[in-house]
């Protein structure tokens, strides 16, 4: 039987405060989209777009989570670990998409101004802003430290927030002022600071599928640590990558140096330990036996 490594994610109990932030989220932005019709805001609208991402990244957090906590099986021998990546990485791309479509929006309107009734502004962003504060508690207290798959959805209400805050704002400054020209700014403020915190998400997400070095890691050093660490003398073949945001894998060839043996399981546990490598696999070969070199030292 083929050997499958079971990897399977811990399991959570916040289906229902992710459940409850969903229905609150398309409520508020129903309530919104009818206060920015009303009150001719484009900032109103863009705060309701936002918060119906907000339901959407967290309907696939929750599906992303389902599908991560299931069992490895003998043809899915790592697990499904990488569904909270993948539904990690959907939800900063849409982040990035929305605030796009805003800041084509809001340009759109420099050229056909309408006027905008900041009273019915103020109100609606301020409902807002309490639901935003509460939606972004239930996903932060769902694994937002854990998973970066829900610190997605976490950050989509957060950036919410502030864009509510952003637009109480600029009613306020409509109804002291008429200066409506600031609804328009706070709209590309909106939007610059979801497609920053989108770009970062996606980034992050995929150095883990295309399984880059871990950030806080570089190929020389962790070489250098085992020829150090060991007598090693050589290592021709490296890879280092993530599973997930949690677990970090090695694979290498190492070549001797005067010992004939070494004590693996001491060198995984430094590893572990020094760079928290969870998992590695290292075969012992001769100069003949390497394969071709993976790593290039620096040397």
């Amino acid at each position: 039987m083929p050997h499958a490594h079971h990897h399977g994610a811990h399991g959570h109990h916040h289906h229902d405060k992710l459940t409850y932030a969903v229905f609150i989220n398309i409520l508020l932005t129903i309530a919104q989209i009818v206060g920015g019709v009303l009150s001719g805001s484009l900032s109103l609208v863009a705060d309701a777009l936002h918060n119906l991402s907000d339901a959407g990244a967290i309907f696939i957090a929750q599906l992303a989570r389902k599908i991560a906590n299931r069992p490895a099986n003998e043809t899915m021998t790592y697990g499904y670990q990488r569904a909270e990546i993948i539904g990690a990485l959907i939800n900063s791309t849409t982040l990035i998409l929305i605030g796009a479509y805003l800041i084509f929006e809001a340009v759109s309107k420099v050229f056909n101004p309408e006027p905008i009734d900041g009273w019915i502004v103020v109100w609606i962003a301020a409902l807002a802003l309490i639901i935003d504060v509460i939606t972004a508690l239930l996903t932060y207290f769902s694994g937002a430290k854990t998973s970066m798959n829900i610190r997605a959805a976490f950050i989509h209400n957060v950036s919410d927030a502030l864009a509510s805050l952003v637009v109480i704002i600029s009613g306020s400054l409509i109804i002291l002022y008429q200066v409506y020209w600031v609804d328009i700014v706070a709209t590309v403020l909106i939007s610059l600071y979801v497609i920053y915190h989108g770009s970062l998400l996606a980034k992050e997400s995929m150095n883990i599928l295309m399984q880059a070095v871990p950030n806080h890691i570089t190929l020389p050093e962790v070489v250098d640590f085992m020829k150090h660490t060991t007598e090693i003398k050589d290592v021709p073949h490296i890879h280092i990558w993530q599973l997930d945001e949690h677990k970090i894998m090695l694979d290498a060839q190492i070549i001797l140096g005067n010992q004939p043996n070494i004590d693996l399981a001491r060198l995984k546990l430094a590893l572990k330990e020094t760079f928290h490598i969870s998992h590695a696999t290292i075969e012992i070969v001769n100069s003949a036996e390497k394969l071709d070199t993976c790593y290039i030292s620096a040397s």
